[in-house]
């Protein structure tokens, strides 16, 4: 198994994003490109989801149809045009904490499309034995390629057993600091990779597989809307929690 955050650290994470998919939800938004690219750090190590580039208003019940986002984080309801709705965000949640939980995509990305809905169709989703069983069934739930049965709601996701114990309340999720960040902080080289837009990089994980997992080659977009894919940040290259060099201006919600 190569580098990847312990499960402790996944839960706090996913908390803190579960939480902004549920408020962006509840005012009938759909973000459609969580990725690891759109979430900034606070100082404490804390996430915070950015870049509403791709976002629009959906209210519940509503469909979408525009196939848009970044291709290894994409549902297989968005890959094949619709109609998709909030849950396609659901799964690029999970998509996001297989990653950090192993340092790689669970489906390798394709060049285009069609050839990863094809992929994603037929690919199992099996969690790696060294999951937590809470852990695995969480991810499970939210990589259901049926959207109807998928995790979907932040009720429901708060019942998860892999959050046994966690709080949900933002005050008290954002007071103990992230410490494996604050220790990235405190390296000696963090100054020099600042200079170079790294502050916030993984690299200094070790085993951490950043070439695998966000290097520009393994980093196709698909867009079909020639304005959208104007705002659309290039990727980075490296596995860095920070906002991408986008053109447009960037927000943040602050969950």
């Amino acid at each position: 198994m190569i580098g990847q955050f312990s499960e402790d650290t996944v839960r706090v994470f996913a908390a803190e994003l579960g939480c902004a998919l549920g408020f962006l939800h509840d005012f009938g938004i759909i973000h459609r490109d969580v990725k690891m690219e759109n979430i900034l750090l606070t100082d404490n190590g804390h996430l915070r989801l950015a870049d509403f580039g791709l976002s629009r208003r959906l209210e519940q019940g509503g469909r979408a149809f525009t196939i848009c986002g970044t291709i290894q984080y994409m549902a297989p309801e968005v890959l094949s045009g619709g109609p998709y709705n909030h849950a396609a965000d659901w799964w690029s949640l999970g998509i996001l904490l297989f990653s950090l939980a192993t340092g790689k995509f669970p489906v390798p990305p394709e060049p285009d499309h069609c050839s990863m809905l094809r992929k994603v169709r037929g690919f199992p989703y099996e969690m790696p034995l060294s999951f937590s069983p809470s852990l695995s069934l969480l991810l499970t739930e939210l990589l259901c390629k049926n959207p109807s049965r998928r995790l979907r709601t932040l009720d429901r996701f708060k019942r998860q057993t892999f959050f046994h114990r966690t709080t949900f309340d933002f005050e008290l999720l954002q007071r103990q600091p992230v410490e494996v960040i604050l220790e990235l902080r405190e390296r000696p080289d963090r100054a020099a990779k600042a200079r170079r837009g790294l502050t916030f990089s993984l690299q200094p994980l070790r085993g951490f597989d950043f070439d695998a997992l966000l290097s520009p080659a393994a980093m196709p977009e698909t867009q079909l809307d020639a304005e959208v894919h104007a705002r659309t940040a290039a990727p980075l290259p490296g596995p860095a929690l920070r906002p991408p060099r986008g053109k447009g201006p960037r927000r943040e919600v602050f969950v």
